[in-house]
């Protein structure tokens, strides 16, 4: 029999860490906002650059400085979608797209996926990535 997951609230802590004013609390992020962050920071991540988790992370930011082309959207996608169904396992039914802007010569990435556990509809959002040196 398989085992269902089953979540109700997800919570994690504001990498801003600025405190909130009144109570000197640090933010927290919520739902959506906690998964939005977790997933961004897993595709920033370079692989060997968190201790003791050496494979957490992707190649993403080496695939940034190939030729930018469709090809190389679709080697962004692949890595992304991996990491993310590797490493995020709050999230299903996860769909990427990668669109190259050849003018401004980065990529949009658009990521769209089912929160576990949450009667929601769909949830996506965009971010760009670029070549930073």
């Amino acid at each position: 029999m398989a085992v269902t997951r089953v979540s109700r609230s997800f919570k994690d802590i504001s990498l801003s860490f600025e405190p909130h004013p009144v109570t000197k609390d640090l933010p927290v992020l919520t739902n959506r906002n906690a998964i939005i962050r977790s997933v961004r920071n897993l595709v920033e991540t370079i692989r060997t650059e968190r201790f003791f988790q050496s494979n957490l992370g992707s190649d993403v930011r080496d695939s940034l400085f190939e030729i930018m082309d469709y090809a190389t959207a679709t080697i962004l996608r692949e890595q992304i979608l991996e990491v993310i169904t590797n490493y995020e396992p709050r999230v299903e039914n996860i769909d990427v797209e990668v669109e190259p802007n050849i003018d401004e010569n980065n990529f949009e990435v658009t990521i769209i996926f089912d929160i576990i556990g949450q009667e929601i509809p769909t949830q996506s959002f965009t971010f760009i990535l670029e070549a930073t040196r």
